[in-house]
């Protein structure tokens, strides 16, 4: 009956924001108030480390703004996959190790000793870890999503692309500031501000902060008696900029992060068939027929209950600092961004999702990295150019104690015979990377040019870290059973060992402008990430081998044009990628059980299409629109089971890769009386259905689904006051965002947050 009641208050939430869409659309515009503009106007970025018009630009990139931003309520990387095509985003943890997914390519990791595929970046500082991948955004001037390798223009070396996010700046024309302050359900409350201060001509200071309170978690374990999920999370910003004339900007940025919250958990399912059972398993239909070795399962439907048995603590402490120096020498501009970070966190893994100790985990992570870059940029005539240098290291220290329990007879019957071992995963990584790089841009007449881009990087890793069994019980420990050892405490797995990647990397383009606003270009690039090791649990040295580089070559053609009278603005494109050596997680034999191994697969191919376009059909209504199409196989790899090692065939498709995205908003702002404008909107998203790891498991996998978002406002007109209502996943959608089977008779599956809205209400001054 709840769930019916639920299922109604949707469908009449959702009623009600298309009525409300009709009602306006219909409603003649007050005269008093000013109109909204009809073109959809300029779109200014910086992919190419210069501000461009996106016309002007052979790449594909999607640029997110500060309002809309706030509109959807994107507070995390998360977010981005309802506002780009294809993009998808997950986390193996619910809050916490986020996975980037851009064109079918991401890397299926959650070793914080390892980095993303897909190069992120706050303020030209590029994130060196997996670890600090679950950031929030807030007080931004907006996000650019660039697609394909970006070697040849950023710090650090891509083969998905690139993620700019850009904060606000100080600015010295006035005073200016904001308060928002909102309300939700779950108890969640959040408050982000911001004040800008000029001091003089020359100085200014913008002071932003932010903090999210969520007092009820969305999922309930029966075990402990209470909600899982909370959050207390505080962040803050201080920058300073400097311009002591027109040629020099001197901008330097503290910023602080302190998080006490909770991560959510996973669903259990059995994978171990129950006595006199014939059919597969896991049983998502009957779960009753699957438990694990010790014959537990969870029957009940509800994604957001279970026998959790122990809280999930979230902590996280950080600080940054940069330094942004842009100088115009006359012939030439010259930019330094000088960046450092210390981050640290906690979090509790109930692996499991049981109330048995089998598969539990408290990781701590501790990240240092400093970075350092430099560029160069000039016009002389028909020729841009740009040369630039990089150095950066980062030290990753991992410590992660837990318990692991593990049957070693093959059914679960009375003689099964468990082993319990209490084991700690440690690890001490340093990387340090240097390159060049350059851009040349020759217009060879004005409507033809053609560019090219050269990197080299040269990165060196060292590691040394293992799993150490720490049990003191030799006759019931791991290390008896895999390793032969005698006493405990004792090394499952261990190594010391150190890499080096020297690489390079190279983009051309020919660019077409058959009119001012219209651009057409065919572009090649090749990128590359560097190998690494994999930091998970291991119970064997093999498992610990560094995996290779990967290599991915992009061949593109794209299409971006303004038309109808600037009404309408599509960027498109089409690509092609040939991918070596991508880098993926199979399995190693380990007696009776395979664990995870991180290694790489020869050979994969994707193709696909991108599709934005913004149009303003009539004053105030504005329609948006993302398409993506892709098209994923991987080659042939060995990976290992319960039978021993096997191949499987080329044909597979690249784990979380949907083959449609789409995504859509409507809006309208319409003036209701002198001086106020009410304004709604809707935004659907679609996801097709994906796999989540490379041998295509079919449980561990995630059907197709869409989610609806909706906001309704009522502003002043120079919208110095706003309240608005906001619904998210407004059908109470619940797909899998992540699947894991622990290859020890038992799996989690990760869904996505439930139907949530609220209302919230900024106050804007000058």
């Amino acid at each position: 009956m709840l769930r019916r009641r639920s299922r109604l208050k949707s469908a009449l939430l959702a009623a009600a924001t298309f009525t409300g869409a009709a009602l306006a659309a219909g409603r003649a515009p007050a005269a008093e108030a000013p109109a909204p503009t009809v073109e959809v106007g300029e779109l200014v970025v910086q992919a190419q480390k210069t501000r461009e018009r996106i016309t002007d630009v052979p790449i594909n990139v999607t640029s997110v703004s500060r309002a809309d931003l706030r509109a959807a309520r994107a507070t995390n990387a998360e977010d981005l996959a309802a506002l780009v095509p294809n993009v998808d985003v997950k986390e193996n943890i619910p809050g916490a190790q986020s996975i980037i997914t851009v064109r079918g390519v991401g890397l299926d990791d959650f070793s914080s000793t390892n980095n993303s595929t897909v190069g992120v970046y706050v303020d030209d500082v590029y994130l060196a870890s997996f670890a600090e991948m679950d950031f929030r955004f807030y007080d931004l001037d907006h996000i650019e999503v660039l697609k394909g390798p970006q070697g040849t223009l950023y710090g650090r070396n891509s083969t998905a692309g690139a993620i700019n996010i850009f904060s606000a700046r100080p600015s010295t024309k006035g005073v200016e500031g904001e308060l928002s302050a909102g309300y939700g359900n779950f108890q969640a409350f959040d408050v982000d501000g911001y004040v800008n201060i000029p001091l003089s001509d020359t100085f200014a200071l913008r002071v932003s902060g932010k903090t999210e309170q969520q007092e009820r978690g969305y999922w309930f374990s029966r075990v402990l008696d209470r909600d899982l999920g909370r959050q207390d999370v505080f962040l803050g910003r201080v920058q300073a900029l400097w311009t002591p004339n027109d040629r020099t900007s001197v901008l330097v940025k503290l910023e602080g992060e302190r998080n006490r919250s909770e991560i959510g958990v996973g669903k259990f399912f059995g994978t171990v068939k129950a006595p006199g059972y014939t059919g597969s398993c896991p049983n998502f239909a009957a779960p009753i027929n699957c438990t694990d070795f010790h014959n537990y399962t969870d029957t009940t439907p509800d994604p957001f209950q279970g026998d959790w048995n122990h809280l999930t603590p979230y902590d996280v402490d950080q600080w940054g600092a940069t330094l942004h120096i842009d100088h115009d020498l006359g012939w030439a501009k010259l930019s330094s961004i000088t960046g450092y970070i210390d981050f640290s966190r906690r979090f509790y893994v109930d692996a499991d999702a049981a109330p048995t100790q089998q598969a539990e985990f408290d990781q701590n992570d501790k990240v240092r990295q400093f970075s350092q870059e430099v560029r160069l940029a000039g016009q002389a005539r028909r020729l841009e150019w740009m040369v630039g240098g990089y150095y950066s290291w980062d030290k990753v220290h991992s410590f992660t104690p837990g318990v692991v329990s593990i049957n070693f007879s093959p059914l679960p019957d009375p003689n099964s015979f468990f082993v319990t071992s209490d084991v700690f995963i440690h690890s001490d990584q340093r990387t340090t990377s240097g390159a060049a790089f350059g851009r040349l841009k020759y217009a060879l007449t004005d409507q033809l040019s053609i560019e090219g881009g050269l990197r080299y990087t040269d990165e060196d890793r060292s590691y040394v870290g293992g799993t150490e069994d720490v049990t003191h019980k030799p006759g019931l420990s791991l290390c008896t059973f895999l390793t032969a050892c005698m006493t405990t405490p004792a090394d499952l797995s261990f190594i010391d060992a150190s890499i080096s990647d020297r690489n390079w990397s190279w983009r051309g383009a020919l660019d077409w402008k058959p009119g001012p606003d219209t651009l057409v270009y065919v572009s090649i690039s090749q990128g590359h990430k560097s190998g690494g090791f994999f930091n998970g649990i291991t119970t064997s040295n093999f498992a610990l081998a560094p995996y290779r580089p990967e290599q991915l070559t992009d061949y593109e053609l794209g299409f971006n044009t303004l038309a109808l009278g600037r009404r309408l603005r599509i960027e498109s494109s089409l690509f092609y990628y040939d991918y070596k050596d991508l880098q993926a997680q199979t399995f190693t034999n380990v007696g009776a059980i395979s664990l995870i191994k991180l290694g790489n697969i020869a050979k994969a191919t994707i193709y696909g299409a991108d599709l934005d376009a913004t149009w303003r059909p009539l004053t105030g209504l504005t329609l948006r629109a993302g398409l993506g199409l892709l098209h994923t196989r991987l080659g042939s790899f060995p990976t290992a089971g319960p039978n021993g090692p096997f191949t499987v065939p080329a044909g597979n498709r690249l784990p979380d890769a949907p083959e449609v995205s789409f995504n859509a908003l409507a809006r309208y702002e319409w003036p209701v009386a002198a001086g106020w404008l009410a304004s709604v909107q809707f935004a659907p998203h679609y996801s097709g259905a994906v796999f989540k790891e490379a041998l295509n498991t079919p449980y561990l996998s995630a059907r197709a689904y869409w989610i609806f978002d909706a906001r309704a406002a009522l502003a002043t007109a120079d919208h110095a006051w706003e309240v608005a209502i906001w619904g998210r996943n407004l059908s109470d959608t619940q797909y899998v965002t992540q699947a894991t089977d622990d290859g020890i008779g038992l799996g989690y599956r990760i869904f996505s947050a439930p139907r949530t809205y609220g209302f919230a209400v900024t106050r804007h001054f000058d």
